[in-house]
């Protein structure tokens, strides 16, 4: 018995269990990220430090909020005020659009495995953050609206998958700065931060791939190649695009007539309707 992909047992946990999870999740995380970054102006980030995620402090001073206080310290908050309000604004957006179409059942759960990887990374690596985390609900919206035009700097308009694309090569660079320094956490953050893309995508993603696949072969067959030389040599110097091997009638002289092409003979032969099914296949 073939076994379901992991997006699809997803899937049917998520229908299962409608009322999982937690309505406007990330207006609930915007508003404390606000906050938090409200109380380290007034504290030099005293409530950052407090909160954010450390191994030694959960396990040897039992603090064990921070397990779930980490994915509200705020890690753009040194892009200013503005580029800190501008950043929550589209997690905001991004969210509540990914919630509208999903439903709060998936995204939470989409939320929260997210969440889950960083904390049990964090324990492994002693360090984690939901910076990337965040970034990578991107990848989701652009999966479902890449063609949607949204305001880059609320001026410029650019297609999402775009955006995403941009996205991604910032996670690349991340990866290659941080192991040009030899941080192997800082380069590792990015890659536990798309799993949950990549369990929720997955069907989607295969499917690419094999499309992808199947029509690297197909225009590299034997058959494709003859037929594409078969039809530039006849546009050149014959003057027509199919002819019948067995009669020879071309669809220049008969523009009406539908020629087809037998895939038993060894070779790209074409064929008129009346010859189509009565010939002998040439080997």
């Amino acid at each position: 018995m073939k076994r379901e992909p992991i997006d699809v047992r997803l899937d049917r946990f998520c229908r299962n269990h409608p009322n999982f999870g937690i309505p406007h999740l990330m207006n609930i995380v915007v508003a404390a990220t606000v906050l938090v970054y409200l109380l380290d102006m007034f504290s030099l980030g005293s409530a950052s430090a407090l909160l954010s995620f450390s191994r030694y402090a959960i396990l040897h001073k039992f603090q064990l909020w921070r397990i779930i206080t980490f994915v509200f310290v705020p890690e753009g908050s040194s892009l200013g005020v503005f580029g800190f309000a501008v950043s929550l604004y589209f997690y905001w957006w991004i969210g509540s659009m990914l919630e509208r179409e999903w439903g709060s059942a998936r995204f939470s759960l989409f939320y929260f495995l997210g969440v889950l990887f960083n904390v049990i990374f964090g324990f492994l690596a002693g360090y984690s953050s939901v910076f990337y985390l965040n970034l990578s609900l991107f990848f989701s919206f652009a999966a479902l609206y890449p063609d949607m035009r949204v305001l880059l700097f609320f001026i410029i308009p650019i297609k999402v998958k775009w955006l995403a694309a941009v996205d991604a090569v910032f996670f690349a660079l991340s990866i290659v700065t941080s192991l040009l320094r030899l941080d192997i956490v800082g380069a590792l953050l990015p890659v536990i931060a798309v799993l949950n893309f990549l369990l929720f995508f997955w069907s989607d993603l295969t499917d690419a791939v094999n499309r992808r696949r199947r029509r690297h072969q197909h225009q590299h067959s034997h058959q494709t190649i003859n037929f594409k030389k078969a039809t530039q040599q006849a546009q050149q110097h014959k003057g027509y695009i199919h002819k019948c091997a067995v009669c020879g009638k071309t669809d220049t002289d008969y523009p009406d007539l539908e020629f087809r092409y037998c895939s038993k003979c060894n070779g790209y032969y074409c064929y008129c309707p009346e010859h189509i099914f009565n010939h002998v296949h040439i080997q």
